[in-house]
């Protein structure tokens, strides 16, 4: 019987031991919840968070770039990248299905060609929190050609593929000149 009792008590005083030392059991952090257990998070959730913070960096912040010089380049130097282009398309024109084996589409051997339709600059004026500047517009028509490819399996197994599809895309690229005297940062009066 005391055998037993010590045994009883060996596999509590062990079991106590194992769960206080598991790694994040006890501690609080910024990503762990107030139990302090960590939350799993799926793989798509993770990337989806990646896509928005890459699109915020890349692509919805606009650039405040120096005085335009005379005699300099007035033209837009920058035309759309192909991320640019392709994420543009999937938000106007999604895939449709996404059923593994019932049906998917795909888009393959894909091509873009970028046309600049627009290119100009407004005149100076002031802007809040900017102060004076000038605003530069640059338009592009991007047109995509691809090979769609349809696999339909269910309830008969066939696929449909379409050699010329094609999608027009229109990307406008703008851009800030600061106007006049500009000031740089800090000034010291040594």
């Amino acid at each position: 019987m005391a055998v037993k009792a010590w045994n009883l008590t060996g596999v509590i005083v062990l079991a106590a031991v194992l769960l206080s030392s598991v790694g994040c059991a006890g501690v609080a952090g910024p990503n762990l919840t107030v139990a302090g257990v960590p939350i799993p998070v799926t793989p798509f959730m993770q990337a989806k968070r990646e896509d928005e913070y890459w699109q915020k960096e890349r692509y919805q912040r606009v650039p405040v770039l120096g005085p335009l010089t005379s005699g300099g380049p007035v033209q837009a130097l920058d035309p759309p990248s192909d991320d640019e282009i392709m994420i543009a398309l999937e938000r106007a024109h999604p895939v449709k299905g996404g059923f593994p084996l019932l049906h998917e589409v795909q888009r393959n051997n894909v091509r873009i060609v970028k046309e600049k339709i627009a290119d100009y600059i407004d005149p100076p004026r002031f802007y809040p929190l900017m102060g004076p500047a000038q605003q530069h517009h640059a338009h592009y028509k991007c047109t995509v050609y691809y090979t769609e490819i349809t696999r339909v399996g269910w309830p008969v197994p066939h696929t449909l593929r379409d050699e010329d599809a094609r999608e027009v895309i229109y990307v406008d690229h703008n851009h800030f000149h600061m106007v006049g005297n500009v000031e740089t940062g800090p000034q010291s009066d040594f």
